[in-house]
């Protein structure tokens, strides 16, 4: 079945999928095209590696890069290990599916797969649950950034690993802000002007929004000076305890998204039931509107944003220190009672090796998790890529925080989408905050 990453990876990453569960075999040597089910051998002593994760949601005659590189990766395992990974498969058809969040942490609960591709909010589950291995002996794991580990580590453990950094940024139209004289917005106040002249220039919705990436505002605002003003462990020391409210860092950007519904900069109904890219990816392409956000990895892509007919830029979200990319982490892992464990973390140390980074960094030109690889990216990616190598941004997933980030803030914002106030906005992350420090 297709799958959508919300990875950004990429998406992607970045979404949660829906349908049945399929299974498929991908072998090295095999010669079917791509994304056709194959028969696993009946051979007792075959090698089987099983693995769930999403697939891209695309046209069937569209080539996905992202897909083929990762799956390089995984024929180096299988090369090398003498093993077949199966890769198990899951896509949402709408809003009501379950979501593939939801699909994964029952599969890993359960047992039923080897190694998952895993949402930030996802891995701290599971990883607290104890359903997950640790990773940290792993050869790999030794080039990791120091932001992978951070956004990673539960309990001690290093429960995940990508084979990219996620990086989310705003996708601008840049012919379109040429068009009425518009300088790229740094704060707040900039972007909602940038909404208010396209909007009187008979631009109806400015921002093609989806149900998943608002909140990626909300983090950027929230976050901004927490990460980049030099006093990040001890306010997460203070979030931890009680001593300061996430819904003091949330409450601004909440009421910046209020008034981009208020002022109709947004189309709310369409975001609430809209899958990411599916909802508002025509709209951008087709120059009705002049910005959506996304991952990285879309701007490479041509199933999502890779092959605009207009000049793309894109930038980081406004905040109090200008523009600021958000970094949520996916990442693979290991289930804690998987049935070929050990195969499974000898697959994961070559498919995140830095010889299988480069090869999947190089196709992809994203940002690699291993600090050993690099890439130049490409000119649309410019403004975002030059924030992070600053290192100018926000973790949008940090397992060190006692109240996940990335799924939490995604769900409060639907709520905000679906008619609740600020205020009652807030009093979930104190709930949320409440009951955290209760355990």
């Amino acid at each position: 079945m297709n799958m959508k990453w919300k990875r950004g990876m990429g998406k992607a990453v970045a979404v949660c999928l829906a349908g049945a569960a399929a299974l498929m075999l991908i072998s090295c040597g095999n010669k079917e095209e791509p994304g056709v089910n194959l028969v696993v051998s009946e051979n007792e002593n075959e090698r089987i590696v099983n693995m769930f994760s999403p697939m891209e949601k695309i046209d069937p005659d569209a080539e996905n890069v992202a897909r083929n590189a990762s799956d390089m990766t995984v024929c180096m395992a299988e090369e090398k290990l003498g093993i077949k990974v199966a890769y198990n498969t899951y896509t949402a058809e709408d809003h009501q599916d379950k979501t593939y969040d939801e699909v994964a942490v029952d599969r890993a609960r359960n047992n039923m797969d080897d190694i998952y591709l895993l949402n930030p909010d996802t891995i701290r589950t599971l990883g607290e649950e104890g359903k997950l291995l640790d990773l940290s002996g792993l050869e790999c794991a030794k080039n990791l950034r120091d932001v992978v580990k951070t956004a990673n580590t539960v309990d001690g453990k290093l429960v995940a690993i990508p084979q990219e950094v996620v990086a989310y940024g705003l996708f601008i139209n840049k012919d379109m802000f040429d068009q009425y004289n518009l300088e790229l917005p740094e704060t707040p106040e900039d972007f909602l002007e940038c909404c208010r002249v396209f909007k009187e220039n008979g631009i109806e919705t400015p921002v093609g929004a989806n149900r998943w990436w608002l909140e990626t505002f909300v983090l950027a605002q929230a976050y901004a000076d927490l990460y980049n003003g030099g006093n990040t462990e001890a306010e997460i020391a203070a979030l931890n305890s009680g001593e300061s409210k996430y819904s003091d860092y949330m409450r601004p950007g909440f009421e910046f998204l209020q008034e981009m519904i208020d002022k109709g900069y947004i189309d709310t109904q369409k975001a609430y039931v809209s899958e990411a890219i599916d909802g508002e990816g025509s709209d951008f392409l087709d120059q009705k509107v002049p910005i959506v956000m996304a991952y990285w990895g879309a701007a490479n892509t041509e199933t999502a944003y890779g092959n605009p007919d207009f000049e793309l830029q894109v930038i980081g979200f406004p905040s109090s220190r200008g523009q600021m990319p958000v970094m949520p982490m996916t990442g693979f892992a290991v289930g804690a009672d998987a049935e070929h464990a050990e195969d499974a973390m000898l697959a994961l140390d070559i498919m995140l090796s830095d010889e299988a980074l480069q090869t999947y960094t190089e196709i992809n030109k994203v940002i690699s998790s291993s600090k050993n690889v690099e890439v130049d990216c490409i000119p649309a990616l410019k403004p975002l890529n030059d924030r992070i190598k600053e290192n100018v941004y926000v973790l949008g997933s940090n397992a060190g925080m006692k109240v996940e980030q990335w799924g939490n803030t995604c769900i409060i914002v639907r709520n905000l989408l679906n008619g609740a106030t600020v205020d009652e906005c807030m009093a979930e992350f104190d709930r949320l905050q409440e009951e955290a420090l209760s355990k």
